[in-house]
């Protein structure tokens, strides 16, 4: 192909006035809390979250727990396939600023934290969705997520991401349902205590196709552990602060979320089942709208096919027949 796709970031701040963009995911746990009669308040309590367990973990020389403070970006990379001006979102992650009150200097955070996609919509909700209903018995199509991933790993590798940021991010979401997880003897000084398990789920399969490996930490006075997905070395690539801001932002989305792993009063043991089902949790006082949430999925996964799967059709197939990324085999870590 002759014309290279053209990639452009956004950054808009979430705070208590924050509103959802025109093209954000109704779907993003950081939008979904944007909405409604309780908006202003949802965010206030959100943040606050973040700050007090940004605090509660970076406790060295922090007596008060007061010292630092967490701002959040929401990161919107748009992607021209035409090069005629006309973009579509592809990808939406956050990124987090450290503020130290106490010596009055801004701190890197990470990049990435949250993960939002339509075309992984697309992928989950009408691929998936469809080849289940015809092959209900059968594994997901081997090429499942392939066109996802190419576009990621052509994001990360273009002038625009690199001209603002230096790191590859990091994606932290809750772990899978549908898998056990068993705690190892590892554990590391922010991340906590490292789990396992003998199988990855189709998530962790998903971001493999993006350049992403998997390792699962529960941090100090976590419920469950947490799933972070990374691209080189997760203990050595980042400074403490930079886990610290992806643990504190994300297991706060995740308490609001899915408050019966992550808000459950009992910590997940040695081996460890993740259920929605569990009853013995506390809910936090910000209202957000999981039903919706779910419903919400399907229509964007089809907004997706409508006004860039099938309008782009033949470039993207051709784009990701000639477009090569770095395969590996997804690493297993043990301790």
């Amino acid at each position: 192909m002759s014309k290279e796709f053209t990639c452009s970031i956004k950054r808009i701040r979430f705070d208590e006035n924050y509103h959802p963009a025109d093209s954000t995911r109704l779907t993003t746990n950081f939008a979904n809390l944007a909405r409604g009669e309780h908006r202003q308040e949802n965010l206030r309590k959100t943040l606050r979250m973040i700050n007090n367990r940004f605090n509660a973990l970076a406790h060295w020389d922090n007596p008060t727990a007061d010292r630092y403070s967490v701002e959040v970006d929401i990161i919107s990379a748009d992607m021209d396939i035409e090069g005629n001006g006309h973009t579509f979102p592809v990808i939406e992650t956050l990124k987090t600023t450290i503020v130290d009150h106490k010596d009055n200097t801004r701190i890197d955070g990470m990049i990435g934290n949250s993960f939002s996609s339509y075309v992984r919509d697309y992928d989950f909700s009408v691929v998936l969705l469809e080849h289940f209903d015809k092959n209900p018995a059968s594994a997901p199509p081997e090429d499942f997520g392939d066109l996802h991933g190419k576009l990621f790993q052509y994001l990360l590798n273009s002038e625009a991401y690199k001209a603002n940021f230096h790191k590859k991010p990091v994606i932290c979401l809750s772990v899978s349902t549908s898998k056990t997880y068993y705690r190892t003897a590892n554990q590391h000084p922010v991340l906590g205590v490292e789990y396992k398990q003998d199988d990855y789920s189709l998530t962790d399969a998903y971001f493999h196709k993006m350049g992403l490996t998997v390792r699962y930490f529960m941090p100090a006075d976590s419920a469950a552990p947490l799933a972070f997905y990374f691209a080189g070395d997760l203990l050595s690539d980042y400074t403490n602060f930079e886990l610290i801001s992806a643990i504190s932002t994300m297991e706060t989305f995740q308490k609001i979320y899915r408050p019966e792993i992550y808000n459950a009063n009992s910590s997940a043991g040695d081996v460890y089942q993740p259920s929605l089902t569990y009853q013995d949790y506390s809910l936090t006082q910000i209202v957000y709208d999981r039903e919706e949430r779910s419903q919400m999925a399907v229509k964007q996964g089809k907004f997706t096919e409508e006004q860039f799967i099938k309008p782009y059709q033949d470039i993207l197939e051709q784009w990701a027949a000639s477009y090569s990324v770095e395969k590996g085999a997804l690493k297993k870590y043990a301790a």
